[in-house]
């Protein structure tokens, strides 16, 4: 955009550079067709804050909208992020306006106005009326649903009232609600997709301690990451058991969940790689990949198992039994091959393991997203999908700490 800006006659690009519609991602556009609620998720630096400001100063200017409420976590942010901040409304103003601190408002030349509310207070949104509001980090009022409710009440004007909720995701009992409700349009973004606007060294600095962390894929990517209920593991206690590798271990396995099936519908070959030291496991690393042949995924276990230093690959052989005995013979190279045969359900099998996560004798040394997501949606609800990386991590700590000496395990 910047080599773009110096490319462009200079009137003409002074004119483009306020002009939001031109440079304005996607997401921070309001939706097309008809909504009562816009929700914009995004990370830190998305471009919340200026989409909510050029939002509002178009209402005021251009849609004939008279009476605006601005709702943040507190009065201080009201003004210090949606008024006066660096992507506030008064950033980049091009219609005369005045700001009345003291009453908490902004006042147009065509006589429309923006009121400041604190979610602390939701009673202060009781007997205002307007046709148009703008509440921003829902996520984290002290009263989301007094306020919302409250709001609900005062949007009353017009033919058309509408609410513009920005916020940095977080699964809020409040924001799922509001989610579910009818008349809601949803609009995401990261971080990334706005870093064109933010310093180079900033961007920089977050690509290279991006983690996939849960708090990072809220706080960066802006995804709304909940714990259903029912599920056998939560975020926090996956959080909590994060832990670096030591510098040696007692044995490490990388077990394999096979396919039964080969193309891209068919279930992943879940690949995941775990280290004992002493009575503790460490998860090492999740290689499962999807709609690969016998020969591939095999292959991958077998780089994987050499990468780790593996002393063994732990194998489900229930189904194609002789197929995974051929392939994996030809790609482990030196490394020992085990067999598992399931005996009990995939929930029964894992029940044990997850008694081993709250006993806090299992750790991640890394964040593991498509395997975490995976753990903390397993048991709560029938979703379709094989569990093909969960049940690999099950088979690798059931082997490590449970079932090591037991006999039905045998060599290939």
């Amino acid at each position: 955009m910047r080599t773009f800006f110096r490319s462009v006659p200079k009137r003409l690009a002074e004119r483009l550079r306020h002009d939001f519609q031109f440079w304005a991602h996607p997401a921070q556009l309001p939706p097309e067709g008809r909504w009562r609620t816009w929700v914009f998720l995004g990370g830190r630096g998305a471009g919340k804050t200026r989409a909510g400001a050029e939002w509002v100063k178009r209402l005021a200017r251009r849609e004939g909208r008279r009476r605006i409420a601005l709702i943040a976590p507190t009065l201080h942010d009201v003004r210090e992020v949606m008024i006066e901040g660096a992507s506030g409304i008064l950033k980049g103003a091009d219609a005369p306006m005045r700001y009345e601190p003291s009453r908490r408002r902004l006042v147009w030349s065509n006589g429309a106005q923006a009121f400041g509310f604190s979610a602390e207070d939701p009673e202060s949104l009781r007997g205002p009326q307007f046709d148009a509001a703008w509440a921003d980090e829902l996520c984290y009022w002290a009263h989301p649903d007094a306020t919302l409710d409250t709001l609900a009440h005062a949007l009353r004007l017009g033919d058309d009232p509408q609410l513009l909720v920005t916020t940095t995701p977080r699964p809020t009992p409040a924001l799922k609600k509001l989610l579910a409700s009818d008349g809601v349009a949803v609009t995401r973004a990261t971080t990334w997709d706005n870093a064109e606007n933010l310093a180079p060294g900033f961007i920089e600095a977050l690509r290279a301690g991006f983690s996939e962390s849960v708090r990072q894929r809220q706080e960066l990517l802006g995804e709304l990451i909940e714990d259903p209920e029912g599920a056998l593991w939560t975020r926090a206690q996956i959080e909590a058991c994060r832990a670096p590798a030591p510098e040696t271990f007692d044995e490490i396995v990388v077990a394999i969940d096979p396919p039964v099936s080969v193309g891209p519908d068919a279930d992943a070959c879940g690949i995941v790689a775990v280290g004992r030291a002493g009575e503790v496991v460490f998860v090492l690393a999740d290689a499962t990949v999807q709609g690969k042949a016998p020969a591939q995924w095999a292959a991958c276990a077998g780089t994987l198992a050499r990468s780790v230093g593996a002393h063994a690959i732990i194998a489900e052989t229930n189904n194609g039994g002789e197929l995974v005995r051929t392939v994996l013979r030809i790609a482990a190279q030196n490394t020992p091959v085990l067999s598992v045969q399931a005996r009990d359900s995939k929930f029964a099998r894992a029940l044990p393991v997850s008694a081993l996560y709250a006993q806090g004798r299992v750790r991640h040394a890394g964040a593991f997203a498509a395997l975490e997501d995976e753990m903390c949606a397993f048991g709560a609800r029938a979703s379709g999908k094989s569990p093909d990386r969960v049940d690999a991590l099950v088979w690798a700590v059931t082997h490590l700490l449970i079932t090591r000496a037991r006999p039905r395990i045998g060599v290939l």
